[in-house]
């Protein structure tokens, strides 16, 4: 078997879903398997996979066991001589495996190989490619100094901005998102670090890869989705888990540093600080008009009944390009996809084309009664049932 695609889920049903129904599409020509990894959710994941996907290899655990322990399971039943950790609230194309499996055919010591995430708005995702964070990375990601010097070495090395949006090279941390390597790898490496805390458990498995020599990718020729499931708010909370993070994996690989310690407590002071005079974040305003792509005028009907609001239907039989001049950025507006008739690698197409800050998106997957997707990369997601 080639790849085997690990999933870990825990409460996000809808989010599964959609991915799995992605990933399947993906797998179509590889030989190739899917295992879900279920850490106890009290949703009803596991009866939708049972009763939609019965032959994806189901493991339900009987407590909340956490990220690494969790893929480190379904690493242990998985047959592929390549491994994918890929989390359910993402959405790949079509051809995003065999892409990046042809990519990894032609490497020499190859470590993992990640590829470019957009969240929920068509917007890149800059952790998609990231740099060791020593204390002094650490300190210019905590006061934003990437941003204000992205072209100097000497703060943009965070994000791994040597390297562009669009354009594939060598990097030294991924996210755990998504990451394709070598099962024997991963093995050999002894997986996700059960003691690891959150945050930090893709970067270690990240630089014990680079420990055993091998060569980390980020491979821009593919765009998958990421909703991100936790809020990026950097508040007082997010730094303190950035801390632990960080405090982890210094004690494991490098010394603690007291330098990086007196920074953390400063960025929780100043974090709190900006965070109490913000207040509470702003809901985002209802869309003023709905766009349907696709060619069920019936479901179109359908959906101006559940959103309470006059939806556009624009049919895919007699529109072939879907282009920005038929979405107005005037006005808020969302744009709903069918997959029925529109691939999820269109989806994914569509959503960078058309970003904009007024414009937003939901998936209707196909066979399903439901459309889902993401406002910002700030929130856990929208799902909206249609029946």
């Amino acid at each position: 078997m080639h790849l085997s695609v690990i999933i870990l889920n825990y409460n996000v049903r809808y989010f599964l879903e959609q991915c799995v129904l992605s990933v399947q599409e993906a797998l179509a020509a590889i030989d190739g398997e899917v295992i879900v990894v279920d850490n106890n959710s009290d949703d009803d994941s596991c009866q939708m996979m049972k009763n939609r996907f019965p032959e994806v290899k189901l493991i339900q655990n009987k407590e909340n066991s956490g990220f690494p322990k969790g893929n480190n399971l379904g690493v242990e039943q998985a047959k592929g001589k390549y491994i994918c950790i890929l989390n359910p609230d993402t959405v790949v194309s079509e051809d995003t495996f065999s892409k990046i499996l042809a990519f990894a055919e032609k490497q020499d010591n190859l470590g993992i190989i990640g590829c470019k995430l957009i969240d929920g708005t068509g917007n890149f995702l800059p952790e998609s490619k990231r740099g060791i964070p020593t204390p002094w990375v650490a300190f210019t990601k905590i006061f934003g100094l990437y941003k204000v010097f992205p072209n100097q070495r000497l703060f943009n090395q965070y994000y791994a901005q040597h390297l562009k949006e669009n354009q594939t090279g060598k990097v030294d941390i991924l996210v755990g998102a998504f990451m394709v390597m070598k099962r024997d790898l991963y093995l050999e490496i002894g997986g996700f670090d059960e003691d690891c805390f959150m945050y930090a458990d893709d970067i270690d498995l990240s630089y014990s890869v680079l420990q055993k020599q091998k060569n980390n990718y980020y491979f821009h020729e593919t765009s998958v989705i990421h909703y991100k499931g936790e809020s990026t708010v950097k508040d007082g909370r997010y730094m303190k888990r950035f801390q632990e993070a960080m405090e982890f994996f210094y004690e494991k690989h490098f010394r603690k540093s007291l330098f990086f310690l007196v920074v953390i407590k400063i960025g929780i002071l100043f974090f709190s600080v900006v965070k109490m005079l913000q207040g509470k974040p702003k809901a985002n305003p209802l869309p003023e008009s709905y766009i349907f792509f696709s060619s069920n005028e019936i479901l179109c009907e359908q959906l101006c009944s559940v959103l309470k609001n006059k939806v556009a239907f624009l049919d895919l039989k007699k529109e072939k390009m879907v282009n920005s001049c038929l979405v107005s950025k005037n006005k808020r507006v969302e744009v709903i996809l069918d997959n029925q008739y529109i691939s999820f690698k269109k989806c994914i197409e569509i959503l960078e084309t058309l970003k904009h800050k007024r414009v937003t998106f939901k998936i209707l997957p196909k066979s399903t009664h439901f459309i889902i997707g993401s406002d910002s990369k700030n929130e856990r997601g929208k799902m909206v049932k249609i029946k």
